[in-house]
């Protein structure tokens, strides 16, 4: 098995795009089954770090929009 801080490493230079999707075929891995309970586990602990990996972008997202809307009501 690999080493998880690896991974998280590795998810970290992966755009939204690139997470969602990811994410997208572990969902759908996870529901076709047909794997070991171990398989699952490891499937299920990198959906949540992709999750997780989503959400880092769209808060960022959200904070920089925040960041232009207070700019542009100063502005005002």
């Amino acid at each position: 098995m690999t080493d998880p801080t690896d991974a998280t490493e590795a998810e970290q230079g992966l755009t939204y795009e690139e997470a969602r999707e990811e994410l997208v075929q572990v969902v759908q891995q996870l529901e076709t089954g047909g794997i070991t309970l171990e398989e699952s586990l490891a499937l299920w602990e990198r959906g949540e770090r992709l999750a997780t990996r989503c959400q880092e972008w769209l808060d960022g997202a959200r904070e920089r929009l925040d960041a232009v809307l207070d700019a542009d009501a100063e502005e005002d």
